[in-house]
């Protein structure tokens, strides 16, 4: 049995919010403007794999990107603040977010090798095979 949580009072709040904060704060809270994980593509080719990285809205300097132990993580921060002062009042938000994502690599990737470029809100992350690795394009099979 899955247990129920009772919340008696937050329909109450949610309408609260709705209409007492200003719609680009309850946004944050929707969605609209704050991101979570990015969806991430991989695709194997037969020289390496390449990833894509959907993450608009970032620079090139929000990211971090680091390989240890064959394990990749790629990471980012976004922090914004705004002040509003009008007549006898100050309005100052915060927003704050992040993500991070890892990801086993096979042994045979060369990780001196990888390279990443960020271009219209999509980080790409190219993984190099190692030379041994990778399979040639075609080969005659002996019939024994």
């Amino acid at each position: 049995m899955k247990p129920v949580l009772f919340r008696p009072f937050a329909p109450a709040f949610k309408g609260f919010f709705d209409e007492f904060l200003p719609k680009n704060m309850t946004s944050m809270f929707d969605g609209d403007d704050f991101f979570t994980t990015p969806a991430v593509n991989i695709k194997e080719t037969d020289s390496g794999f390449h990833l894509e990285v959907a993450a608009p809205g970032l620079q090139k300097e929000d990211f971090k990107l680091a390989v240890e132990h064959n394990v990749l993580t790629i990471s980012a921060e976004k922090q914004k603040s705004e002040e509003d002062k009008t007549d006898n009042y100050t309005r100052k938000e915060f927003q704050y977010a992040s993500f991070k994502r890892s990801f086993q690599l096979p042994e045979h990737i060369q990780d001196e090798k990888i390279k990443a470029n960020y271009n219209n809100g999509v980080l790409t992350i190219e993984l190099p095979k190692t030379e041994a690795t990778i399979s040639p394009k075609g080969r005659t099979i002996e019939i024994k």
